[in-house]
C-alpha cells in the first residue's frame, strides 16, 4: 500500500478511537492492531504495546485503553510522515532477503556446464511463488477457494491493486516456464538466454516490490 493511503487509513482509525463510546466491545481495537500488524509489524513496538492492551482484556472504553490506542496509532502517524517507515516490516525484509539469497543460486546453475536450465527455471519458479505467498499473507489478502499457487496469490494482489495487467502478464509467462520445467517438457526450457530473461525479470519484479514505493 502506498504511504498516502496507509496515513488516510491510520488517520480514519484515529476518528474511530473517537467514536468509541459508542461501537461494540473491542472492534476498532483489533482493527488498529491488525492495521500495526500489518504495516508495522509483530516486532514494532506500536504492534506489541496494543497487543498488550489486548491480552490485559480491560475494559476498552477506561480512558488509558483509548489513550494507548490513540498514543500508538499517532506515534506510527509521525514514524511515516518523517520518512522512516520502509513500506515492509522487518519480517517482510528477513522474508525477501531469504528468497533472494536463494534466487541467486539460479545464477549459478545457469553458469554451470552440464545443469539443464530446466533446473534454474524450477528454482526461480519456486522464489517467485515464495515471494508472492509472503506477500499475500503478510497483507491478510485471501484467496478463497482456489488452491494456494503462483496463479491464485498473483489473482490476489491484483484484485488488491498492489500489481499491474503487466505484472499478471509477466507472472503467466514466467509460471508457464516453471510449470514446463516441473513436467518435464525439456524442450521448451532448453534455452539458456530465455531462462536468463525469466530470472532478470523476477529479480527486477521483486527488487520494484521490495522497496515499498509501490506498495
Amino acid at each position: 500500500m502506498e504511504i498516502e493511503k496507509i496515513l488516510v487509513q491510520a488517520k480514519r482509525i484515529l476518528q474511530e478511537v473517537d467514536k468509541v463510546y459508542t461501537q461494540g466491545e473491542g472492534g476498532i481495537l483489533s482493527e488498529a492492531s491488525e492495521f500495526l500488524r500489518i504495516y508495522a509489524g509483530e516486532r514494532s513496538s506500536f504492534y506489541k504495546n496494543l497487543m498488550a492492551l489486548k491480552a490485559s482484556r480491560a475494559p476498552l472504553e477506561s480512558n488509558h485503553n483509548i489513550i494507548t490506542i490513540r498514543t500508538n496509532i499517532e506515534a506510527f502517524i509521525r514514524f511515516v510522515e518523517n520518512g522512516l517507515y520502509q513500506g515492509i516490516s522487518i519480517e517482510r525484509k528477513a522474508q525477501i532477503d531469504v528468497v533472494s539469497d536463494i534466487l541467486s543460486q539460479s545464477q549459478n546453475l545457469l553458469e554451470m556446464d552440464g545443469v539443464h536450465p530446466a533446473a534454474p527455471a524450477m528454482v526461480i519458479g519456486a522464489c517467485l511463488e515464495e515471494f508472492l505467498r509472503n506477500w499475500v499473507e503478510n497483507d491478510g489478502l485471501p484467496i478463497g477457494n482456489s488452491k494456494p499457487s503462483i496463479d491464485a496469490y498473483a489473482k490476489a494482489l491484483r484484485e488488491a491493486e498492489l500489481i499491474s495487467k503487466q505484472d499478471i502478464k509477466d507472472i503467466t509467462s514466467w509460471t508457464g516456464i516453471r510449470n514446463n520445467a516441473a513436467h518435464g517438457k525439456w524442450e521448451e526450457v532448453s534455452n539458456k538466454n530465455r531462462i536468463s530473461l525469466m530470472l532478470e525479470g523476477v529479480n527486477l519484479f521483486m527488487r520494484k516490490y521490495s522497496s515499498g514505493e509501490k506498495r
